[in-house]
């Protein structure tokens, strides 16, 4: 009898256990983000999080169309000037408080003011919000914008309690979305529990979210077949192969918006002082030394697309007549010579994950073939944002997960004030295309527009593109309904385990 009440307490012990197991889902992701907080951060991997921490007024659908979020519906001016926002009424803070017009104004001002946000430059044609009854947003712009509802799909859009904003935003988010903040471990976790009170809490089915920065790749992918991960994001082209083999793994790839590239600090404060920033030759050169083939098919297995401008081939500022064509050390040399260097000693900084390790010592190796020197120095990937903003480069790397409007791949990285634009590349007569580019609504006008701005970036290469970035997830197979989003982004509403 003593036996049998022992093993039936085991056994309960058992069931509880993977009860509490199928109750969290644990994610892998390849860096460590930033800051916490939407108007401050820079990076992607912390977009990830936001996704389930922090609704936003619209969201996007796998086919990039707008949908609503926290806001049920919008209109646009007849003069292309406001941007009208009805919100939902059933929408609450994790702190209880509402989210009503009031609070989005706070937002949205705050984003634009805040010294070190990172979304001015989003938000750059808002130049009021008025909120004329709990529910209704109005967003007064000082010309028209046609990228500006695809912005406040992303943290642009994004709303955290105006009750926190003098607390600790960025490490202790009080946020919107259909997870809470729990706690957080630098570069060993971030947890996320449920929000009872979210408007659509019924169709998410998890109690915990883990997120766990894995850097190395090998060990990412390991972590997921031996069941410590139940999805990792940018599995490395090497692996996919494996976890498409693997039975209990599923591979989830889609084609993303966005671009890995090398910025050159250009008047970025003392470390400017190179040949780099001194003669665009020396650029045109180096980016001559690099062959895209070779980092697709070696580093890539065929997915690193190379890429030599910010739009995807998806898109309709695409343009195939500025993918120039393969590598020319012999030109690049030349080039060298012309701008009076026999060789050029440069640094590139970049994140310390296995596959960027991979990359720059390939185009080390190639750049040494055309007359450069290149020394590699990886950082931390919170780091790399940190030195990119404060000039603490040479050249470094600078990924950008795309956005469906082509203005959010270009503007915030060539505008003079732009946020992202850390080499401080700027040209008056490039900004004011791009404005007016972001004010067009035809797309015909608007690529036009685009093209001149390639033809200036193709002569000045303040930044080199090497290739658009695929999205590849690994997933466990007992998890039902993950659908990779072009963007990114992991997206958890009707996702549970079998």
């Amino acid at each position: 009898m003593r036996k049998l009440c022992l093993a039936m307490a085991m056994g309960g012990m058992l069931a509880t256990g993977l009860a509490n197991a199928q109750s969290t889902l644990r994610i892998g992701l390849q860096d460590d983000p930033d800051v916490l907080d939407p108007a401050r951060a820079r990076t992607f991997v912390g977009r990830i999080v936001f996704a389930s921490l922090c609704d936003r007024l619209v969201d996007i659908t796998p086919d990039l169309k707008i949908v609503p979020q926290l806001a049920q519906s919008w209109t646009v001016g007849p003069d292309n000037k406001t941007l009208t926002f009805k919100l939902r009424t059933d929408a609450v803070f994790h702190d209880g408080t509402p989210i009503n017009a009031a609070a989005v104004k706070a937002n949205l001002d705050r984003a634009r003011t805040l010294p070190d946000s990172n979304r001015k430059s989003e938000l750059a044609t808002v130049a009021s919000v008025d909120a004329p009854d709990d529910q209704t947003v109005v967003l007064n712009l000082s010309e028209p914008d046609a990228s500006l509802l695809s912005q406040l799909s992303d943290r642009a859009g994004m709303m955290i309690s105006p009750a926190s904003f003098d607390k600790d935003p960025g490490g202790k988010p009080v946020c919107s979305g259909p997870y809470q903040f729990k706690e957080r471990v630098q570069n060993d976790r971030i947890v996320l529990e449920k929000f009872p009170k979210y408007w659509d809490a019924a169709n998410y089915h998890f109690d915990r979210l883990v997120y766990t920065p894995i850097p190395d790749n090998t060990v990412r992918l390991n972590n997921l077949r031996a069941g410590d991960l139940d999805i990792i994001e940018r599995v490395a082209p090497s692996d996919a192969k494996a976890v498409k083999d693997d039975a209990s793994l599923r591979l989830a790839p889609v084609t993303g918006l966005g671009f890995q590239s090398i910025s050159v600090n250009l008047a970025n404060g003392a470390r400017a002082d190179h040949p780099l920033a001194k003669d665009k030759r020396v650029r045109q050169a180096l980016d001559l030394a690099i062959d895209r083939d070779v980092l697709n098919q070696v580093i890539g297995e065929g997915m690193f697309q190379p890429a030599h401008q910010p739009f995807p081939p998806a898109s309709f500022a695409y343009n195939k007549s500025f993918d120039r064509p393969g590598r020319d050390p012999k030109k690049a040399q030349a080039l060298l010579k012309e701008a009076g260097y026999d060789r050029v000693k440069v640094e590139i900084t970049f994140g310390n994950n296995t596959t960027m390790q991979q990359v720059f010592e390939l185009v080390q190796a190639m750049g040494a073939e055309a007359g450069f020197d290149i020394s590699l120095r990886p950082v931390e990937f919170a780091s790399l944002q940190s030195s990119l903003a404060r000039g603490d480069f040479q050249i470094g790397q600078s990924g950008w997960s795309g956005r469906v409007d082509p203005s959010g791949n270009i503007h915030q990285y060539l505008s003079c004030k732009g946020n992202l634009n850390d080499g401080k590349f700027c040209d008056p007569a490039v900004d004011k295309l791009l404005n007016d580019a972001r004010a067009e609504a035809d797309t015909t006008k608007r690529r036009a527009m685009y093209d001149q701005v390639l033809a200036a970036m193709q002569d000045q290469r303040p930044i080199i593109y090497l290739f658009y970035l695929p999205w590849t997830f690994g997933v466990q197979a007992k998890l039902d309904g993950f659908v990779p989003y072009p963007d990114g982004l992991i997206r958890l509403k009707g996702v549970s385990k079998k």
